[in-house]
């Protein structure tokens, strides 16, 4: 049992946080009010190769053999430090998009698209969430229709992040309808394919560098070779991108977790209040304490299941737990880190704030907390624990 990461993750890791500290940090603030990621950010994050960290070298990404999801995990929980939304754009274009053409996409489809993807050139979204299907995913509306050796798409996608910029889409549609969960399937959409647009841009709490839009399909044809993985299984493998995009969403909390930890700790040493620094009050060292020490437990939790995940193991618990666990303890943090800085944690002169504000949405996305926990419920009763 090794509870350090491994020399080459760490050297990441210092590479990114010092990156995240001196390209993202000091434009955060600016990013969050204008709903807005410059071009030369993702740029930048694919010429580092953040972008392909679960895509394989011989298709362009900057994968390692034995820990593509650690190796990510570590990546977005360095971003995520200093702004939840950039995080939130590189997880869902690894941990979504990537994802499932890694994990199921053909030969030519890896070819064409994993290396424009994993370098930047390209960025990628994901669309299963629909008006009506959220939490019920399987209830999608979204349909593909027959048309020669192709399909037309039709129906609509709502909370779709990167979908303002992506030039690649996986959609979930449904094919067959009668038959369930089995009648789902999945297809790579292009930008500029006739008949699909670009809706409404979301303007939300938080996560406002990321941007969050509606897709609507109105007799989209996708050819043969736009079929993602097998006909009648997109829905299966949306499950398992989902088991692997939670731990992303994971290190995302634990970032910003991190984050109002750290920005207390500083704060409360610079605070002089009845003569002296709030950090030597009591209630201030235990509410530091508290944070401190769930940080550290979700961390071993995500680290345990991208760990899990690299080995090749069923991780569904694992990473359920993780993202539940972390994103519940970062609103948590960012309420504390505000009540710690008192009335300067209010305003905007703060991250904190954002951090909070940030924080929400990963109790929400990919699986809400109750989701998690009727998962790891099911797990514990079919006997899936130690």
């Amino acid at each position: 049992m090794d509870f350090e990461l491994p020399e080459d993750i760490v050297t990441l890791r210092e590479v990114v946080r010092k990156f995240a500290a001196e390209e993202i940090r000091p434009h955060a603030r600016d990013w969050d009010r204008d709903q807005n990621i410059p071009d030369g950010l993702i740029h930048n994050l694919g010429a580092m190769g953040l972008l392909g960290t679960l895509t394989p070298e011989e298709y362009g990404g900057s994968k390692h053999p034995e820990h593509g999801y650690l190796a990510n995990a570590v990546i977005i929980e360095e971003i995520a430090r200093q702004d939840g939304g950039v995080a939130l754009m590189v997880a869902a274009h690894n941990g979504l998009c990537l994802s499932q053409i890694n994990l199921v996409a053909s030969e030519a489809q890896k070819r064409k698209y994993l290396p424009k993807l994993a370098s930047g050139e390209w960025l990628g979204a994901w669309g299963l969430t629909e008006p009506s299907s959220g939490s019920d995913a399987a209830a999608l509306q979204s349909r593909a229709e027959r048309d020669g050796d192709g399909w037309r798409l039709t129906g609509h996608k709502q909370f779709i992040t990167n979908g303002l910029r992506a030039q690649v889409f996986v959609i979930l549609a449904r094919t067959d309808h009668g038959s369930g969960k089995k009648g789902i399937s999945a297809f790579i959409v292009e930008r500029g394919d006739e008949g699909f647009e670009i809706g409404k841009k979301e303007d939300k709490l938080g996560m406002r560098s990321s941007d969050t839009v509606t897709l609507d399909f109105e007799n989209v044809y996708v050819g043969p070779d736009r079929l993602l993985g097998e006909y009648g299984m997109g829905y299966v493998d949306a499950l398992r991108v989902l088991e692997r995009g939670r731990v992303g969403i994971g290190a995302l909390s634990l970032g910003l977790a991190r984050g109002c930890v750290e920005e207390s700790i500083a704060y409360a040493k610079e605070r002089v209040a009845f003569g002296q620094p709030i950090a030597n009050f009591q209630a201030i060292q235990f509410m530091l304490a508290d944070m401190a020490t769930e940080v550290e437990a979700a961390r071993l939790l995500i680290w345990d299941a991208a760990s899990a995940l690299d080995r090749g193991e069923n991780a569904k618990m694992k990473a359920a737990a993780a993202k539940m666990f972390a994103s519940e303890i970062a609103t948590r943090a960012g309420l504390n880190a505000i009540q710690i800085q008192g009335g300067y944690g209010y305003t905007k002169d703060m991250p904190v704030e954002r951090y909070m504000r940030d924080a929400k949405l990963c109790e929400i996305g990919e699986g809400s907390s109750q989701i998690q926990r009727i998962v790891i419920a099911r797990e514990l009763l079919e006997g899936h624990w130690l």
